[in-house]
């Protein structure tokens, strides 16, 4: 293991260390000095020592490595009980894995001698510290079942491991951390980027300046306004690669819209074939095919190449299919649905022919509204009317979040570990996917009183929300912060649904009353008028 060498002694005394600000200049030489080491401008390095007068590590690091390397197993422990700043436990432990080191290199010599030495140094050395008696038992045990005795030829590679384990107690001061000045940076970057509430383009970050982003980052200007549909559009939803969009409508038509590489969207399919309004479209995770599911209707399988209804879903009984959601195999979906007063609600699984795998009914299972698969494939959600419902997959433990007022939606983050839902009260809630949540965040600023009205999550790594309104309007939050960042205008009746493009940032699709999808992309893209 390559260990990066201070090419000067400490001076005997030196200038006392002062503060650059809030950071002491010694302390950020150092890790100056480590970073340049790491990433191999060794004699660049070596010079900042030399100028700075400001060695890498302090002379009790070269002590203690010369002395573990060497084997001068009692000069090791005088080193660690000199250095500063180091409380009793960890002093402690720090000296156990010295002698522990020395041991156990005991044990690995053939013969009689090597035992007796062992045997000194265990009860002499180790069982005096203060130190947790199993490891001490352990070690014990070592004596007689050989177990970790290290062997004369690997001898080299253990001590280097023994001092790699005493810097990891010793204080930070003692050894710069590997990529400290890096980590430092990236922190602050981080910290950067999470403050800034308009950051969406991933490319847009720099060390030469502070982060800071405009609202021209998001989707904020009309590109293109889409006609296709002939009355109201109900749902709205971009593929999983960002290349296609798929809308449906009360007029009982799906679309699939292809997206050019110039950000225009072109008309690929009209899906004909069900009786009545389209509510609900799901696409598969590999993007090969799409479902439709008709208000009252069967659900209906396409094929995104042609445009052919593959299949439609008719189940034993006469139930009405009121949500579905695709398993990420793309071989698998769940649906719930809302049969005949007479029987149960259910929600059920089934493969691409049709045939139920699993189902779930009875009197315990609620009228669901809404459902998804997480990403991961490990977790079911759906909602009721008050409730958030969360199984685990697949073995059937499951938890639940209770809103106060109606859900109409759900939506998935990106990364499946969070969701958000509509609620009738005019506000959105985002909760974590994990039985620890108990307060959601909250979203307020638009209208939602009588309607479905649906939300997704959007932008790089999920950090916004956008939602639709009863106001005709489309409203975007960050997260963590409660009121909108960005109010978008142009639609004339209730923006029923939105989707953010998954493979790029700066596009947003709308769907609404008025019988157009609007897609709306950040200013400092090109854009294109229809």
């Amino acid at each position: 293991m390559d260990l990066p060498e201070s090419s000067v002694p400490c001076a005997d005394e030196g200038p006392a260390p002062h503060r650059l600000g809030p950071v002491d200049r010694e302390e950020l030489v150092r890790a100056m000095t480590q970073s340049l080491y790491s990433l191999g401008y060794r004699r660049a390095a070596a010079a900042l020592e030399v100028e700075s007068g400001v060695p890498l590590y302090p002379p009790e690091h070269d002590r203690l490595l010369l002395e573990v390397m060497a084997g001068r197993w009692d000069a090791s422990a005088e080193t660690v009980r000199s250095v500063a700043g180091v409380g009793d436990a960890d002093r402690a432990v720090a000296e156990f894995l010295v002698w522990r080191g020395y041991y156990l290199e005991l044990l690995g010599m053939h013969g009689d001698a090597g035992l007796r030495r062992a045997r000194e140094v265990l009860r002499r050395r180790i069982a005096p510290l203060s130190v947790d008696r199993r490891c001490v038992h352990w070690l014990a045990c070592a004596m007689v079942s050989g177990e970790g005795a290290v062997a004369p030829e690997a001898v080299v590679g253990w001590r280097i491991a023994v001092f790699l384990d005493l810097i990891e107690v010793l204080p930070p001061w003692f050894h710069v951390p590997s990529g400290r000045l890096e980590h430092l940076v990236e922190s602050a970057v981080t910290k950067q980027v999470e403050s800034c509430i308009y950051h969406n383009l991933p490319d847009e970050i720099t060390l030469f300046e502070d982060h800071r982003c405009h609202e021209e980052h998001i989707p904020s200007q009309c590109a293109q306004i889409l006609c296709g549909h002939s009355n109201e559009v109900w749902f709205v939803r971009f593929s999983n690669n960002g290349n296609y969009l798929a809308s449906s409508s009360s007029d009982c038509t799906a679309i699939i819209w292809k997206v050019e590489k110039d950000d225009t969207l072109t008309k690929k399919h009209c899906l004909e074939g069900h009786q009545k309004p389209i509510s609900f479209v799901a696409w598969s995770p590999n993007d090969r095919m799409l479902l439709t599911c008709g208000t009252g209707e069967s659900l209906k399988l396409w094929n995104v190449d042609t445009g052919e209804c593959n299949l439609k879903f008719r189940g034993s009984v006469d139930y009405i299919i009121s949500s579905c959601a695709w398993f990420p195999n793309s071989e698998k979906i769940v649906c719930a649905s809302s049969e005949p007063a007479s029987s149960p609600n259910r929600i059920f699984t089934c493969d691409l022919e049709g045939q139920e795998l699993e189902v779930w009914a009875g009197d315990r299972i609620p009228k669901v509204s809404d459902l998804a698969v997480t990403p991961d494939g490990r977790h079911l959600i759906f909602v009721s009317c008050y409730d958030i419902w969360i199984r685990e997959l697949p073995k059937g433990r499951e938890w639940r979040f209770r809103e106060k007022q109606t859900i109409s939606s759900v939506s998935l983050s990106g990364d499946g570990q969070s969701l958000v839902v509509n609620l009738t009260s005019q506000e959105i809630h985002l909760w974590k996917i994990n039985e620890s949540c108990t307060v959601p965040e909250k979203f307020k600023g638009h209208k939602q009183d009588k309607f479905v009205i649906r939300s997704c999550f959007g932008g790089s790594n999920s950090l916004f929300i956008a939602s639709g309104s009863e106001d005709s309007q489309v409203y975007i939050w960050k997260r963590h912060v409660e009121m909108p960042i960005k109010v978008l205008h142009g639609h004339t009746m209730i923006v029923n649904c939105v989707s953010w493009n998954p493979a790029r940032p700066h596009m947003l699709a709308s769907a609404s009353d008025d019988r157009t999808v609007r897609i709306w992309v950040a200013r400092k893209m090109h854009s294109k008028y229809c």
